[in-house]
């Protein structure tokens, strides 16, 4: 085996991937060392749930990466129109070729290819790559009986609100809750909490669903607007606010959001019972909308 080779992978899928303007198989997919996304950790990204072949919250995913894509002083290097086009060609491969019933689209987008140098070079063309994968969704047993998670402080940068490749603080964030057999890292700046390493938290009391304000603390979710949409259709109280750490600690009920999690019960936290230990009615109520929710892509 060569020097050049040891990095390679014989257990790389085949599914389709999008790269620099061109399909090809992901394991033939290949970018050069000196991609700033590479070096530096230099782009953002974005992760598009699918059901069905059909992509979910498409617009709101697309304003995120605008955001993120603007703060970096990155130009969008397509259409949204073009985004969706090959967001659907690559769900719709799995979907045909696996019998994937639900994808996701990961998108990325770096600088580009430049010398190594701190400043940003003004003359790169951006790299875009977009990859799918079948969604694993939360399965039968965490939705009956939730979820244990444990807490730790939020080390990370103080830009949370970009979503950065740069992505080292939540990998170490979330092998603090691999190492304790729990499902998320619940994480707190302070006494204040902030998110979890790969979810944002939503804290249920007296009814009231509330979640930490958006600031550059907190990546904000796609899931902020939509929970915020279900709560109004189920009649409940939707706030954005500094919440303590007593807060969650004295939480009637704890959720978790993310594309994959949709919403998921937190029903033991640091080992002790989140509530009555069991999920709960507004997760119940928030779930059972946010599937109505999915149900009309396909109305």
């Amino acid at each position: 085996m060569t020097a050049a080779n040891w990095g390679s992978s014989p257990d790389l899928p085949d599914t389709l991937c999008y790269l620099n303007g061109a399909f090809t198989e992901l394991r033939n997919a290949q970018v050069s060392v000196l991609d700033r996304g590479f070096i530096f950790g230099d782009g953002v990204y974005e992760v598009l749930p699918c059901y069905g072949g059909v992509a979910f919250r498409f617009d709101q995913h697309m304003a995120r990466l605008d955001r993120s894509l603007t703060e970096l002083r990155i130009r969008n290097p397509l259409s949204r129109a073009e985004w969706w086009a090959i967001a659907q060609r690559l769900a719709l491969s799995l979907r045909d070729s696996r019998g994937a019933v639900h994808q996701l689209i990961y998108i990325q987008v770096t600088r580009g290819v430049a010398l190594r140098d701190h400043a940003m070079p003004a003359d790169t063309a951006p790299t875009v790559f977009m990859m799918v994968s079948e969604m694993k969704l939360a399965t039968p047993a965490q939705r009956e009986h939730g979820v244990a998670c444990v807490t730790a402080d939020d080390f990370r940068w103080e830009k949370a609100h970009i979503k950065s490749t740069s992505l080292l603080g939540a990998v170490l964030a979330r092998q603090i809750s691999v190492d304790a057999g729990a499902v998320e890292t619940v994480m707190f700046r302070g006494e204040h909490l902030s998110e979890a390493a790969s979810s944002n938290v939503w804290v249920v009391k007296n009814g009231v669903v509330m979640g930490p304000p958006k600031d550059n603390l907190v990546l904000e979710g796609i899931r902020f607007g939509l929970i915020e949409e279900l709560c109004r259709t189920q009649g409940l109280r939707f706030e954005l606010r500094p919440i303590t750490r007593a807060d969650v600690l004295e939480a009637d009920e704890l959720l978790l959001s993310s594309a994959t999690k949709e919403v998921l019960p937190i029903t033991r936290l640091d080992g002790q019972p989140v509530g009555q230990g069991a999920p709960g009615p507004i997760y119940q109520r928030l779930y059972a909308a946010y599937q109505q929710a999915v149900a009309a892509l396909s109305t």
